[in-house]
């Protein structure tokens, strides 16, 4: 049985290991969605895996999907739904997305979840943004989705291994010089590979909180009373960040107990 009922309409090489795929629903719409939640995705195992991937770990149904989650990096407003992914090369599912051309099939879920969103938070707080690697998706919806026709701060944090991994840092970057309440501060850790060098940062983000952001060097001094944090991305780095925010008096955020640490949790 098929269940393929999207089609991919591009394909954006950011780096060897990572991409933005755009998938468009084949006769239906998905329902409205909030930035910051996420979809699954699917591919039958007989869909070739990319060149240089490890051999299935498992032998799969060939008549079930192989299906993940993975954050919307567009707005609701577009008629497409892109991904920002990174390869896994052991993976069950990256290999296979990895070699997908533009008009190819896959499945797509037909409705979004999560509470990875900004919609209950007041529009005078503060929003920090903070992610590694592919963990910025979320965020692309939220800027995308009118995040900064907030009355307060918002700023990004992007860490990566190398600045050819900091996806999305052009629009991020306009977006800072277009908009006075907004800041984009990216960092990289492998910065004795960049061949053209690198005149940014390059600590690590539990190290940039400490010194810069918690100072108020950005023009504002984040507190439990006036600003969120949103974490996505490596666990240390999430973990890293919990903890000194922890220190701070902010609080991990669930249903039960409101607070101002947002986690995505798949």
């Amino acid at each position: 049985m098929n269940d393929y009922n999207s089609i991919v309409t591009q394909v954006i090489q950011v780096s060897p290991i990572m991409k933005i795929i755009r998938i468009k629903p084949e006769g239906w719409e998905l329902p409205e969605y909030k930035a910051g939640q996420f979809v699954p995705i699917g591919l039958y195992p007989d869909f070739p895996k990319v060149k240089d991937s490890t051999p299935d770990y498992q032998e799969f149904d060939k008549d079930k999907l192989i299906k993940r989650a993975y954050s919307i990096a567009s707005s609701s407003q577009q008629d497409f739904i892109e991904f920002y992914i990174t390869l896994v090369h052991s993976g069950a599912l990256t290999p296979r997305i990895f070699n997908l051309k533009v008009g190819d099939k896959i499945w797509m879920g037909k409705k979004a979840t999560g509470m990875f969103t900004l919609d209950q938070i007041d529009e005078e707080q503060n929003v920090i943004l903070i992610a590694t690697g592919t963990g910025v998706a979320p965020y692309m919806s939220m800027l995308r989705s009118n995040v900064l026709k907030r009355k307060g701060k918002v700023m990004v944090i992007h860490g990566a291994a190398n600045s050819w991994d900091l996806g999305y840092s052009s629009e991020l970057q306009l977006l800072a010089s277009m908009f006075s309440n907004f800041y984009y501060h990216p960092t990289i850790t492998e910065v004795d590979k960049e061949p053209a060098g690198w005149g940014g940062d390059v600590r690590f983000i539990e190290d940039i909180w400490k010194t810069d952001v918690r100072n108020g060097k950005f023009e504002f001094t984040p507190k439990s009373d006036n600003t969120h944090i949103f974490l996505c991305g490596n666990p240390k780095m999430v973990n890293g960040m919990v903890e000194l925010l922890e220190q701070e008096n902010f609080v991990e955020h669930t249903r039960k107990t409101p607070g101002q640490i947002h986690i995505e949790k798949f």
